[in-house]
């Protein structure tokens, strides 16, 4: 069963892997045979929709909070 958790709906964030800032559309859990992880489903700033392991993106607030 995959797990779902809408509540960051809409955050703006930062793709670790692109460098490249886009919204977080949903979460989920996907289980697999030997354990289970945490993916995202964003969209960059070309409306291009894709999915991330939720490690590989920062929410925005954190990374300007770091910056100061």
């Amino acid at each position: 069963m995959t797990e779902k958790l809408d509540l960051l709906f809409g955050t703006k964030i930062l793709n670790r892997q692109t460098n490249e800032i886009g919204l977080l559309i949903k979460t989920w859990k996907n289980e697999f045979v030997d354990g289970s992880i945490w993916f995202a489903t964003c969209v960059d700033t070309k409306g291009k929709r894709y999915h991330i392991e939720l490690d590989e993106i920062v929410p925005m607030e954190v990374v300007n909070d770091s910056e100061e």
